[in-house]
């Protein structure tokens, strides 16, 4: 194969890859320049407020390239050929790795947009470098079925996240968020690597499909054993699973919004892809059972434990929560215990469950943070008192959160709903005599629980008084301020919150597709 074809078949990596390029090299032109840096820095008296920051024109130009890089790759995606395989397995066009790499892709995009609408970002070209670049390692991630490649692909996405994650200087807390991200993804990934290691050493190949094979006709060893173990460790830091989620919290709220949209969204779709794809692919014949009546050893009692401890821990520490961001953090910990439950099930069902299911959960947290972001730059913080009426500041966001809220809290006619009942379903018919009932009662219990603090952030925002502060001021004005939102922060949202109900009443379109695109 010549170099030209190869780059035909990269060619999404690629786009991005010049559409970061050219979007720092805008960045830096863009800013005040080395010398405005240097004179600020000689000021005694400066401080992290005085820092250059890139102008607003050229802001704006960086986001437009951005997404047009974006765009343009996910049209070179669609041209990709519908099934290729190139260096046994390192670079896979499948229709399952198109799909979700256009979903990455479109997940990008929003960040993208979430992070015009953050006036608080310095170097916005930095920034949005970054993004592209965690998405390129996103995309490396999703289309590889060989475990060097797919250690690679999370090493781009991690590095990129840790930045992004301590990108804001101005806050104490994006500092310490980003030091321990990054100190337990160094853990983690070096959990996953000497579990690679042991299951290459066991089954002498690294492509999960000569792995399966040479699974069936092995026994499981103790080694391969430590091995299939060490990766399930990795790969729980990776979506925030208990009791490997204690990073979560803090990054989702210390990071920049935008960067806790990202890491919420696009980096669990991927994990999860890829999660699916090892365990069903690279580790079937040694799934064992975790049914009630009949457990077997194997990965999937070790998932259904994750499972168990995620729904439970998420839940009710998330009932004791009074910041926005923090709740919706424990809240992922418990949806990631909620979409095990597809792998632990296992099939064709299974998985395409755990897909639809991070897909919709995916976008609903994309739109949330959105919201999250406009109150905070509007009122200064996201707890809950920051939200107190906000129906009454603007109907627009009140409406949009409510969509978003209900949906993770599951109930119809929103897309939630129907990926709770598709997981929940998919989890009672596997196995016989409905041996994961235990779990799924549990998850039951744990959406019980789960509707009760979505509530209180929906009684905030339409039942509560507003805290205004020229009620202190003047006590004849009880006036509240309006939220004012640009044209771009109005369509974004709506077309989120749009997104999330259409998938609640007609999800057969995303459903159909998943399905026929797996294997």
């Amino acid at each position: 194969m010549s170099y030209l074809e190869l780059l035909k078949l990269a060619s999404p990596e690629a786009i991005i890859t010049v559409t970061a390029l050219a979007v720092l090299a805008i960045g830096l032109a863009g800013g005040r320049g080395f010398v405005a840096a240097a004179v600020s820095a000689a000021k005694p008296t400066a401080d992290v407020g005085d820092t250059p920051a890139t102008s607003a024109p050229a802001s704006g130009i960086c986001c437009f390239v951005a997404t047009l890089g974006l765009a343009l790759a996910a049209g070179a995606v669609l041209m990709l050929p519908q099934h290729t395989t190139l260096f046994r397995g390192m670079v896979v066009i499948t229709p399952l790795n198109s799909l979700f790499k256009v979903i990455c892709i479109a997940l990008a995009f929003f960040t993208v947009l979430l992070a015009r609408s953050d006036r608080s970002s310095r170097n916005h070209g930095e920034y949005l470098a970054l993004v592209l670049l965690a998405t390129i390692g996103l995309m490396l991630l999703i289309g590889s079925e060989e475990l060097l490649m797919i250690f690679i692909g999370l090493e781009l996405t991690g590095l990129s996240l840790y930045v992004m994650t301590a990108f804001d200087k101005t806050d104490l807390r994006s500092a310490e968020a980003g030091l321990k991200y990054f100190l337990f993804g160094s853990t983690a990934s070096a959990f996953t690597l000497f579990g690679l290691s042991f299951i290459y050493g066991m089954s002498g190949t690294t492509g999960l499909a000569a792995i399966g094979q040479k699974l069936t006709t092995a026994s499981l060893q103790p080694l391969l054993a430590v091995g299939i173990v060490m990766t399930l460790v990795g790969f729980a830091f990776k979506i925030a699973a208990a009791p490997f989620h204690l990073w979560a919290p803090d990054a989702y709220q210390g990071a920049p919004v935008p960067s806790a949209a990202f890491i919420a969204s696009g980096s669990k779709v991927a994990s999860f892809v890829v999660l699916g794809q090892i365990v069903l692919v690279g580790f079937g014949p040694v799934h064992g059972s975790a049914a009630w009546h009949a457990m077997v050893g194997g990965w999937s009692p070790v998932l259904a434990a994750l499972a168990a401890l995620s729904i439970l821990i998420g839940n009710l520490v998330a009932l004791a929560q009074s910041n926005v961001r923090r709740l919706l953090a424990y809240s992922a910990v418990a949806h990631t215990g909620y979409t095990l439950l597809g792998l632990v099930a296992g099939g064709r069902d299974g998985f395409s469950a755990t897909l639809f299911y991070t897909t919709v959960y995916a976008f609903t947290l994309v739109g949330a943070f959105g919201v999250v972001a406009l109150v905070r730059r509007e009122t200064g913080g996201d707890d809950l008192t920051n939200f107190s009426a906000l129906w009454s500041r603007s109907p627009l966001l009140a409406g949009c959160m409510s969509i978003f809220m209900l949906s993770l809290a599951g109930l119809p006619p929103l897309a939630g709903f129907f990926g709770k009942f598709y997981l929940f379903s998919a989890a009672l018919r596997a196995g016989a005599n409905h041996g994961l009932l235990w779990l799924v009662a549990l998850a039951l219990f744990g959406s019980l629980i789960s509707l009760y603090y979505y509530l209180v952030v929906l009684k905030v925002i339409f039942v509560a008084p507003a805290l205004s502060e020229v009620e202190r001021v003047d006590e004849l004005s009880t006036k509240v301020p309006t939220i004012k939102l640009e044209l771009l922060q109005r369509v974004s949202l709506s077309v989120l919150a749009a997104l999330v109900l259409f998938l609640g009443i007609a999800p057969a379109p995303l459903v159909s597709r998943i399905i026929a695109s797996l294997p």
